[in-house]
């Protein structure tokens, strides 16, 4: 752990907060609660103690089964998924974005093995402390940090993930900003966030629903152009129910 703690602190932007270890994990954020302001309910009850106990194996599963609806992808198709979009390669650095309890930060430790790094960041003292409590590739390392301005260096990263997240942050134009920015040329990305439904009634109901929770309602195609926008190509979106998995490259030789 103190190697790959090194290994991380190596990669921060330099001006960064002071990393401090704290049980087991790099904290920038110290006492401050919340990075960024408060999106609404959602966002609130990742901060509890409770639903980082239940998160993994029953919260994300039973919510993503009525976001996905009854064809859409489960949580190991969901891994599965990113695995494919990110083709990670032994001794690459992936960053798992707003990680929770680590599933999906464990799997890409294991895609880099032992040579590579895997950063779980999540904003949450009480979602780190899960993932740690679960067996972990030596690869895997976590850090406390804001999920929208991004703590590390430019072009740092060859693969960043971000999954049923990226909609409950304040501003999500900015952690699109943070995740081309830290990407290296060639670098890939994956998210899965909402898609509100094109036709009415049901559009209705998606945005009372997004207002209610504090959720981010993001029109189907409004991802794939943000991505255009910052330079990706190579981008793809799949939808189901009201959630989307959008992939996408930057090219070799040009950033964004």
């Amino acid at each position: 752990m103190p190697d790959n703690h090194e290994r991380l602190v190596s990669l921060l932007r330099p001006g960064s907060a002071s990393a401090e270890a704290s049980e087991g994990f790099l904290d920038l954020l110290g006492e401050i609660p919340q990075a960024g302001p408060p999106t609404g309910l959602a966002q609130r009850l990742m901060r509890t103690s409770a639903v980082p106990m239940i998160y993994e194996h029953y919260w994300r599963p039973t919510l993503g089964r009525v976001a996905k609806g009854l064809t859409g992808p489960s949580m190991e198709d969901e891994v599965r998924i990113a695995l494919e979009a990110l083709a990670l390669r032994p001794g690459q650095v992936a960053l798992d974005v707003a990680c929770g309890t680590g599933r999906f930060t464990r799997a890409f430790g294991e895609a880099v093995g032992p040579d590579g790094l895997s950063i779980g960041l999540d904003g949450s003292v009480t979602m780190l402390e899960k993932a740690l409590a679960a067996p972990s590739p030596p690869s895997v390392t976590y850090l406390r940090a804001d999920a929208v301005d991004l703590p590390l260096a430019d072009s740092t990263v060859d693969a960043v993930c971000c999954f049923a997240a990226l909609h409950m942050f304040a501003d999500p134009n900015a952690a699109l900003d943070s995740f081309a920015r830290v990407l290296k040329p060639g670098g890939s990305l994956v998210l899965l966030t909402s898609a509100r439904h094109s036709d009415q009634p049901l559009r209705l109901a998606d945005t009372v629903l997004g207002r209610v929770s504090g959720q981010r309602m993001f029109d189907r195609g409004e991802i794939t152009m943000k991505l255009f926008r910052r330079g990706f190509d190579r981008v793809n979106e799949r939808y189901s129910g009201v959630t989307q998995i959008v992939t996408g490259e930057l090219p070799v030789n040009i950033r964004p």
